[in-house]
């Protein structure tokens, strides 16, 4: 795309690129938000344990996204979409065949996290190649807005198909062939001097914006919670239909409304953002307590909405702070997103099996919205006070002995 931003229009490539964001993401969630299930079925795991093999595969997946984006600057953005659409279909196939073989379901689960980490960092770098911070808000929010739109088909053909996770597993599996055969005829990013130096890939976390970072896991450790356990939550209480009629919403509402708020996002201020988007998260876990469907729905559309705002202004925040490149910069994003999502996997399965346990799980969405209110307004704090001292040192020896 040419690097002005008064451009309304995508390129070719772009619109491609959007087109794979949305289908790899039909292909991904629509076995993600199942995979509690799925799991306990396959291999007898307990929630706790359950938790704790998604938390790992998770943080995996993100915690390698600095690596896989620093790889993207040196080999083209192009080669590793590419190389992570194999991945993804090797991964459907580990799922396929995995049908009373353990082993294989896990090796799949891990295949499908690799291709997340190469694909996520190259699939935003390559949208806002070469452009200018006028033309971010847009784009990352085009670029959200088709992956929020795959997130959102998926969980309904994963609804239509989980009672039959073969044709489930199949249909993946295809999809992911289907795409890779595609990035074939994907163009090269366009060339260009590069505007920021690459840095040798032990300085892949150098630069990396430090409150958006954090801000980022927290808000992924909470919002896991629900996209990670509400699926088991609402078994007996919601149809399954219902369900994923539900998380197609969640998603849906991120991809319509983020682009409509991407300009007025761009120019709040990051407190306020936060305040909309951790507010949102508080009111929505308290909803899911109600156990009713209807509660349930109310809940994924606040969240929804509070997200829109919360997600897209972490991301512009992290570019506006950085001075690396917009693909290193994803995958740091990326790894501040697989740590808070290991902390939903190990402490927030840990947390629902203790309460399921004791007979209180709606409980568990009120210890979630008590965090959502009490969490981001201690980290800020905490940042302060960390500034605070910072200041202070480096006052005492710029003043000296005297």
């Amino acid at each position: 795309m040419p690097g002005s931003g008064a451009a309304r229009s995508f390129s070719g490539a772009q619109w491609a690129v959007l087109a794979s964001g949305l289908l790899v993401n039909v292909g991904s969630f629509s076995i993600y938000p199942y995979l509690a299930v799925l799991l306990r079925e396959r291999m007898g795991l307990g929630m706790g344990q359950i938790g704790v093999l998604l938390g790992v595969a998770t943080l995996v997946q993100f915690a390698s996204a600095p690596v896989t984006a620093a790889l993207a600057e040196r080999i083209g953005l192009q080669r590793c979409l590419r190389g992570a659409t194999v991945l993804y279909t090797l991964g459907g196939c580990g799922f396929l065949a995995g049908e009373g073989r353990p082993g294989l379901t896990v090796a799949g689960l891990v295949l499908i996290s690799a291709g997340g980490a190469l694909y996520s960092p190259a699939y935003r770098g390559y949208l806002v190649h070469g452009v200018g911070p006028e033309a971010r808000p847009r784009l990352v929010s085009a670029g959200n807005a088709a992956g929020n739109l795959g997130i959102a088909l998926g969980p309904v053909v994963g609804a239509l198909l989980i009672r039959y996770p073969g044709a489930m597993f199949t249909v993946v599996t295809a999809l992911y062939a289907g795409l890779a055969l595609g990035h074939l005829f994907l163009p090269r990013e366009p060339s260009g001097a590069p505007t920021v130096p690459v840095e040798p890939f032990r300085r892949v976390l150098s630069g990396v914006a430090v409150l958006p970072f954090a801000v980022t896991a927290l808000s992924i450790y909470l919002y896991m919670q629900f996209y990670q356990y509400l699926s088991s939550y609402a078994q007996g209480r919601v149809a399954t239909l219902v369900f994923g009629a539900a998380m197609m919403g969640y998603s849906l509402g991120l991809a319509l409304a983020q682009p409509l708020v991407a300009e007025r996002v761009g120019r709040m201020a990051y407190r306020p953002a936060m305040a909309v988007g951790f507010g949102c998260l508080a009111v929505g876990m308290v909803a899911f307590a109600a156990g009713h469907w209807s509660s349930l729905l109310v809940g994924v559309t606040v969240i929804s909405l509070g997200n829109a705002v919360l997600f897209l202004k972490n991301d512009l925040e992290a570019l506006a702070r950085s001075r690396r490149s917009a693909t290193v910069v994803f995958g740091q994003q990326r790894l501040a997103v697989g740590v808070g999502s290991f902390l939903s996997g190990v402490v927030g399965g840990t947390a629902y099996g203790a309460f399921e346990a004791a007979g209180l799980l709606p409980g568990f969405w009120l210890a979630v919205a008590a965090q959502c209110v009490l969490l981001p307004p201690l980290l800020l704090g905490g940042r302060a006070l960390v500034r605070r001292r910072r200041d202070a040192t480096a006052g005492s020896r710029a003043a000296g002995p005297r």
